[in-house]
Order: C-alpha cells, then structure tokens, then sequence
C-alpha cells in the first residue's frame, strides 16, 4: 500500500493564534461560540490536544484569511 503524502502540520496556541489574527482571547472565543453576537461559522475550529490544552491547525487559519481578504476585496461585508 503506497504511503499517502502529508503535508506538514503545524499547530498554532491560542497566544499565536492572537497575534496572528490580532484579535484578543475573548474575540476568539466569541467566534466559536454558536451562542455569541460574533459567532463566525467560518472560523478555524480549535482541536483538543491534552486536558485543556487546545490549539489551531496553521493550514486553516490561514484558509480563513484568505477568505476573510477574498470578500473584502470583492466588497462583502
């Protein structure tokens, strides 16, 4: 069986994830709460890595910027 090819994966925390998006803590967590005023569907889903350790994976974070500069440049709100 041919071995699958995988592209590296790196795993962003939460602090990274601040600074790379330059939104705060509770913004984040406002973006992935279904019951918040600023739930975004669209957003990167955080994955559990050990207890309550969570953390982003990089290749979706940066999907999500694309697609955050994709619709201001086409004038979606």
């Amino acid at each position: 069986m041919p071995e699958s090819h995988h592209p590296e994966l790196k795993i962003l925390r939460r602090r990274d994830l601040e600074a790379r998006l330059r939104l705060s803590r509770s913004t984040i967590y406002d973006k992935i709460n279904p019951k918040s005023k600023r739930y975004d569907s669209s957003f990167p889903k955080p994955i559990r890595l050990t207890g309550g350790a969570v953390g982003w994976l990089q290749h979706e974070v940066d999907e999500y910027l694309c697609r955050l500069v994709k619709q201001s440049r086409a004038g979606v709100p």
